[in-house]
């Protein structure tokens, strides 16, 4: 009988793996990954049009050179070799900014900050189990508004450094914290009877709604200005208002 229901337990968690892998489809994890894709293209548009700008370049020193002096073969290989270099530099660096999803830096504007916040996240997702991967496509689906909200706020706002040390120190940092801690270990109770992924998963809800709530403050913030616009607005020009103008005009 324990075999039976063992079998039962395990095709009912196959299934919820299933399910879960199938919501996440349509879901908030899609979307970053369309994001990132998004990002990474760019990335590589931006390359290919510096090698083409430094491609131009080299041969166009080599033509106004041989314009004015022969540059015979020894030259032409010479600016071939340029042309190469160039073109492996640009790609190697280029690669390393689309490869590599470092945490944000802390000099990044706001709205740069939460771009790279965006890829880190998609990058170290994979590496998490599977209830802190719920915590982070909650946290993704948040970062679109926070982006269009922080990235008109200034650097110095405190709900925008609240957030920047959040992307850039606080929640890398818990990350890093946590692969280095042996698998072995991660189901392990602490003195509060809860794992290191139980840990992982409350540290990342909390962090998704820290976010959430300065997304929310700075919103809150152009809603009201947008009221009191058009409060403004009502008062001044309203029906009235235009009547009474027209009234003493004539």
């Amino acid at each position: 009988m324990s075999e039976v229901t063992d079998k039962v337990e395990r095709a009912i968690a196959r299934f919820d793996r299933v399910t879960h892998q199938l919501d996440q489809r349509d879901g908030p994890a899609r979307a970053a990954a369309q994001r990132e894709r998004t990002r990474l293209n760019a990335g590589l548009g931006r390359t290919a049009a510096k090698i083409a700008i430094a491609v131009v370049l080299v041969w166009l020193a080599a033509g106004i050179v041989g314009f004015l002096k022969p540059i015979g073969i020894f030259g032409f290989l010479l600016a071939l070799i340029a042309t190469v270099v160039v073109a492996a530099v640009l790609i190697a660096s280029g690669g390393r900014q689309v490869v590599s999803a470092p945490a944000p830096s802390a000099d990044l504007p706001n709205g740069a900050m939460v771009d790279r916040f965006d890829s880190y996240l998609v990058r170290v997702r994979r590496a998490l189990p599977a209830a802190a991967q719920a915590q982070v496509d909650a946290i993704s689906a948040v970062l679109p508004a926070l982006k269009q909200t922080l990235e008109r706020v200034d650097t110095l706002d405190p709900s925008a450094q609240d957030a920047r040390r959040l992307m850039s120190i606080h929640l890398p940092g818990l990350i890093d914290h946590y692969a280095n801690v042996p698998v072995a270990y991660r189901k392990e109770q602490d003195g509060e009877g809860k794992t290191v992924d139980e840990r992982l998963v409350e540290s990342l809800a909390a962090a998704r709604t820290a976010l959430a709530e300065v997304s929310e403050q700075l919103a809150r913030k152009d809603m009201a200005a947008f009221e009191t616009q058009g409060r403004f607005i009502k008062s001044r020009y309203g029906e009235q208002g235009i009547e009474s103008e027209g009234a003493s005009t004539s």
